[in-house]
């Protein structure tokens, strides 16, 4: 687990150790350039998280290794960003090279063929079965019981067995380690089921006033990401609490779930919603340090309300967020917001140490005099 920054950086400066605050503009920049270069050179790509991807190799000629690291070589010198590369006949087996890559870099040079049954056996004995994906520490106490203490053990076990026993999820796991393909590739992510907003204050707050901004903030941002995956939302839950590392502080939690008149994406209804819950939240006598904003029950456009003649949202409030939405896409986010989101506000986020956005400030790009 991770420890409280304030706590330990005495230490990371007497060991050398260089903090960065979070820079998320930077890291979204620069995955969207690592995702692009690999779809350029790929049949097909799923983007699986802002760090991960996996590509379909139908079709390429020639030996793959060579092009795991023509791959590889290619992003290093467009982004400077080293990655591991591990190819497969499945998913799992794929990420269980990926890992071995960067695990034997020194030997594999970061990239990892094991298409071969020889180079697959070898990998999977001698990995432990906790590296496998999607097994965590309490699945893998319960597989070595069984016996299953590394990936070949998992890959032997019975599949229904491990369905009854377990899930679905461990069958699967299993038949794909064996070679059997059971996960296909997803190039369009499916729609997420909630969307969540969170963040730390950059200060202790102790009024109601400014968490009322933050959640306000938090809705629009979350209200955005709605939008953009085409979704309408029912309902919210809003949370606040306080720190939970100062013993000396005095520790509070409350969350309240609210239901909205129809399914929607129009952030002046969600806004008005989280907001009014925060004043059943607040406590007085409390130091605030977050506060959370999850847009639940989320529906496409045309699904069914609960009731038939239930009202729905009305088309000039769908309009009017087209217009918001085309507005901050071409003058930038923020730029037209509902009236209780400060520009600038006093509890955001400290990121005192964060590094420079060369990619997306144009004034933090470098400057270079010659004489």
């Amino acid at each position: 687990m991770g420890a409280p920054y304030f706590q330990i950086k005495d230490q990371l400066r007497r060991d050398g150790v260089i903090a960065f605050s979070s820079n998320y503009a930077l890291y979204g920049d620069m995955s969207e350039r690592v995702m692009s270069i690999i779809e350029s050179m790929v049949p097909a790509l799923e983007v699986y998280s802002i760090d991960e991807a996996f590509a379909d190799l139908s079709g390429i000629p020639g030996d793959l290794t060579a092009f795991g690291r023509q791959i590889r070589t290619t992003l290093y010198k467009r982004t400077g960003i080293p990655v591991g590369v591990g190819i497969a006949r499945t998913k799992t087996l794929a990420k269980l090279a990926n890992h071995t890559a960067k695990r034997l870099l020194a030997k594999t040079g970061g990239v990892v063929d094991i298409c071969d049954p020889f180079n697959r056996d070898w990998t999977l004995r001698n990995t432990d079965v906790g590296e496998v994906w999607g097994v965590g520490k309490r699945m893998k106490a319960h597989l070595e019981v069984m016996g299953i203490k590394t990936a070949m053990d998992l890959a032997k076990a019975d599949p229904w067995t491990l369905r009854q026993k377990f899930s679905v999820v461990i069958e699967k796991t299993a038949r794909e380690l064996s070679g059997t393909p059971c996960l296909e590739l997803g190039e369009v992510d499916p729609p997420k089921q909630e969307i969540c907003c969170s963040r730390m204050f950059g200060s202790r707050l102790t009024t109601i006033e400014p968490i009322r901004e933050a959640v306000a903030t938090y809705t629009q941002r979350a209200a955005e990401k709605l939008r953009a995956q085409n979704s309408l939302c029912k309902k919210i839950r809003v949370s606040i609490r306080t720190g939970m590392f100062n013993p000396e502080e005095a520790k509070y939690a409350n969350g309240a779930l609210v239901e909205l008149p129809y399914p929607t994406n129009d952030v002046r209804l969600m806004t008005k919603a989280a907001t009014e819950a925060v004043n059943r939240l607040f406590r007085e006598g409390f130091k605030y340090s977050k506060a959370e904003v999850l847009l639940m029950d989320l529906r496409q456009p045309g699904e069914f309300t609960d009731d038939l003649f239930a009202h729905s949202q009305p088309v000039e409030a769908e309009k009017v967020m087209n217009v918001l939405d085309e507005i901050n896409a071409k003058w930038g986010r923020g730029t037209l917001r509902a009236a209780s989101v400060p520009a600038v506000p006093e509890w955001a986020m400290r990121r005192d140490l964060m590094s420079q956005s060369f990619t997306t400030q144009i004034g933090q790009l470098w400057i270079v005099r010659c004489n």
